[in-house]
């Protein structure tokens, strides 16, 4: 009893110690006591009587009970009884009416109990409380009992000190533990395999807030299933009184194994199919084949696998085609790509990426690989590691390593193999399953495909870099007057073999024709395109034509080739004898000229439009080079950058060309540095030439002027100039060849002007006229006495030919030099 009120608790009782537990919403019986003399005077009235009859204690306390609580007709039996209760040693209990002040009737359940007063005096102690309130009590506590021992949810109530205070068969049962092991006890002591730290702490916040909390999940094994995880949903709500006193935590449990692993066996097929998806947006990014393996490596670990590894087949790595795997051979794989979630000293016991392993053709890695489907291995112990690994060195590190399941999945695309991939799980208690094996030949299906594309790749580009070495040129002649240095870089990006090229012709009379250029796009066609530009400009070179006309010739031969086949181009043809320049652009990137003392400028030429557009001239410039002048020829892969202006990279590549003091060689080295930091996007192709003094052993010069017989006076010249030089065996031919040519120029083009002698590669005789029509091989007759003089020279001559200048034309002869006299 608390005060004058009846407690409703658990028919269980509470454990010893326990704090009383009183329900939240609990029912208060009101219980009405009054003490009485032997003969029916009221001495005590209480509240709660006072609460039941109407009666205060003023009103009550010294009127006589059976006056004050009873009418006429009650009021015989009432003073009979009260005189047999009062006569007897033991109380009476029982239900009768009485009446209540505004003078109807309450039916009280009454006890009553003798007790001695002052001076021996004998009272009467009674108490009595409604019976329409116990019987709504008696049913309130058969609910509660019923919805404890009937329900098939488990329920529980813990004090404020998270024991147990009561719980129903049906938690018992789920717990494996009877309610009495229960009763007075936490729930770690009672269920040490389930995660109590978390419960406890929901519970003490649900102490602390008074807000319930749905559907809390737990999660472990019971003694009653100790080999078998479950899950647990729980709701708990506080217990106070109607003033707020706290009593402890009620809670509802319900085991929700199935559906946990339902939701679990979800949320691995949503984790698998956002791994596909991840997967799908990182692999394949790039035509590198050693990337493509790795970003199979991160997209698995470590979500899927601890470890996992990429090996390949040798003959995929040289860029063959793969081929069926014989059954009485040996497999050598190298490793490609390997990686792990943690330090777990498994990598020292596999291949390191480059290292290669040979596998016999009995084991089970060979066999997968020669069936083309998975092998999985759950489970692994010492005995099936050895059935997996190269050697046997392998197996102790991979135990102590922790292995414990393994799933290896051949990489096959378009029908043939091409490697394996190896998953590993260590600290991941999970072995695979078949739905793992199918996550990973999902992954491993998208790897092997992008590998495979990377092989034929890196194959065509190999094929096209072949093709464009075998079409760039092979050595570069020595070039009297001019110092070359060249730089040629393919592209760094695997797919992006281009078209780009340079060229160095020697011409005649020392001259060199510079040339670079540039077909649009890339791979083996437009290198391919390449090689026929650069073979007819080349061509055309040699034919002596100025550098517009090579481009109008070489503008037709594009067009030519195909629709859609565009090339910048630009030529530059320099006279070393008389230092001029002429260049001619076809769309292509300015040249960098820099002064002897430094300064560095564009060259502005008339841009023209690129080869292959077809109908429109192209316009060129000459000017002069002075003695330590440098003009530099390059492509766009040199200077253009994704996101930067283009004129920006020009800029930055005459800034660093400026400056006196480096060698070509240095040059080069700068420029690449400045400009080429994190590869290219494109080919680069870049020439750069410097003007050197010509020595004067090398050039004789004759003017052709005044009277007298200038054929004689051309051939004493001749003869004695070869002497100086040491060329005397060349004397009689060279003195034939000048008598002819400026014999021929006296003939058909009024008069010769200048006969130079040009020693470099070979002899150089040429004679200057004004003439404008280049001169011919005309048929003669035996009897002629002329028409010979040009045959004499193409007979002599080991190569002869004529060029036009703007006041009139230059014919040519070359002896070749006796050996070691060049």
């Amino acid at each position: 009893m608390h005060g004058n009120e009846w407690d409703v608790t658990s028919a269980a009782g509470p454990a010893p110690g326990a704090t009383p537990v009183r329900p939240e919403g609990h029912r208060l019986v009101p219980l009405a006591t009054a003490l009485l003399q032997g003969d029916g005077l009221i001495l005590h009235w209480s509240e709660d009587a006072e609460a039941l009859l109407g009666y205060s204690a003023e009103e009550a306390v010294g009127s006589y009970a059976a006056q004050l609580l009873t009418d006429g007709t009650d009021r015989p039996e009432v003073l009979s009884l009260f005189a047999h209760i009062m006569g007897g040693s033991a109380g009476w209990s029982g239900v009768f009416p009485v009446r209540h002040r505004d003078g109807h009737k309450v039916d009280l359940e009454f006890r009553t109990y003798p007790i001695a007063g002052p001076a021996g005096t004998l009272l009467l102690l009674a108490t009595a409380s409604d019976i329409r309130a116990l019987q709504a009590v008696e049913a309130d506590l058969a609910v509660l009992d019923g919805v404890f021992d009937r329900s098939p949810i488990g329920m529980a109530v813990y004090d404020t000190e998270l024991r147990y205070v009561r719980l129903n068969e049906a938690l018992a049962r789920m717990n494996g533990v009877p309610i009495a092991a229960h009763l007075g006890r936490r729930i770690p002591a009672v269920l040490p395999g389930i995660n109590s730290v978390e419960i406890e702490q929901t519970m003490r916040q649900v102490l602390r807030s008074g807000k319930p909390v749905v559907d809390a999940r737990s999660h472990g094994r019971v003694p009653g299933d100790p080999k078998r995880d479950r899950a647990w949903s729980a709701s708990y709500f506080r217990l106070e009184d109607s003033t707020g006193r706290v009593f402890g935590v009620c809670s509802s449990i319900i085991d929700v194994t199935e559906r946990f692993q339902a939701e679990a066996r979800a949320a691995r097929a949503q984790e698998r199919l956002a791994t596909i998806a991840e997967a799908t947006a990182r692999i394949g990014t790039t035509l590198d084949l050693q990337r493509t393996a790795e970003e199979l490596i991160e997209a698995v670990v470590p979500r899927f696998a601890d470890f996992a590894t990429v090996d390949l087949l040798e003959p995929v790595l040289r860029g063959a085609e793969p081929t069926p795997i014989p059954s009485d051979r040996t497999v050598t794989l190298r490793a490609v790509a390997v990686g792990e979630s943690y330090e777990s000293g498994l990598a020292h016991a596999v291949d390191t990426v480059g290292e290669t392993s040979e596998y016999a053709p009995d084991r089970s890695y060979t066999q997968c690989l020669r069936s083309g489907r998975p092998l999985l291995r759950a489970h692994v112990d010492a005995e099936v590691l050895r059935g997996l690994v190269s050697s046997e060195d392998r197996v102790e590190p991979g135990i102590a390593a922790g292995i414990h399941s393994y799933l290896m999945v051949p990489l096959t695309a378009r029908g043939m193999v091409l490697g394996g991939s190896e998953f590993i799980r260590m600290r991941n208690s999970e072995p695979f399953s078949d739905a793992d094996v199918a996550l990973a030949e999902e992954l491993v299906a998208r790897t092997a495909l992008a590998i495979d594309n990377a092989r034929l790749y890196r194959r065509e580009r190999e094929t096209a870099l072949t093709l464009q070495r075998s079409l760039l040129p092979q050595e570069i002649h020595r070039t009297l007057g001019l110092e070359i240095a060249y730089r040629y870089l393919p592209s760094s990006v695997v797919s992006e073999v281009g078209g780009d090229w340079f060229d160095v012709v020697p011409l005649s009379c020392g001259r060199v024709a510079l040339v670079v250029g540039d077909v649009m796009g890339h791979g083996i066609r437009a290198a391919a395109t390449m090689g026929q530009l650069r073979t007819v400009a080349r061509t055309l070179a040699t034919l002596d034509m100025p550098p517009e006309q090579v481009l109008t010739r070489l503008d037709e031969t594009a067009s030519g080739i195909g629709e859609g086949q565009f090339a910048t181009c630009i030529c530059a043809v320099y006279d070393p004898l008389e230092r001029t320049v002429q260049i001619a652009s076809a769309g292509h990137l300015p040249p960098i000229w820099v002064a002897p003392d430094g300064t560095a400028r564009r060259v502005e030429v008339p841009p023209g439009v690129p080869l292959g557009v077809g109908g429109v001239a192209f316009e060129s410039i000459e000017f002069t080079l002075p003695e330590g002048g440098m003009v530099t020829l390059y492509t766009d892969g040199l200077v253009e950058r994704r996101g930067q202006d283009l004129d920006d990279g020009i800029d930055l590549l005459a800034d660093t060309l400026a400056g006196p003091g480096r060698t070509l060689e240095e040059n080069c080295d700068a420029v690449l540095g400045a400009l080429v930091t994190d590869g290219t996007e494109d080919d680069i192709a870049m020439i750069m030439a410097r003007v050197l003094p010509l020595p004067a052993d090398r050039i004789a010069t004759l003017p052709l002027t005044g009277g007298g017989r200038l054929p004689g006076k051309a051939r004493r010249f001749t003869r004695a100039t070869l002497d100086s030089w040491g060329l005397t065996a060349l004397s009689d031919y060279a003195e034939l060849l000048v008598s002819e040519l400026v014999t021929n120029a006296l003939l058909h083009a009024g008069a010769p002007r200048r006969l130079r002698l040009f020693r470099d590669r070979v002899l150089t005789l040429e004679v200057s006229d004004a003439g404008g029509s280049a001169p011919q091989l005309r048929p003669f007759a035996e009897q002629d006495e002329g028409g010979r003089g040009m045959f004499l020279v193409s007979e002599l001559a080991q190569r002869w030919g004529s060029r036009l200048t703007r006041d009139g034309k230059v014919v040519w002869a070359e002896l070749e030099l006796p050996f070691g006299a060049v």
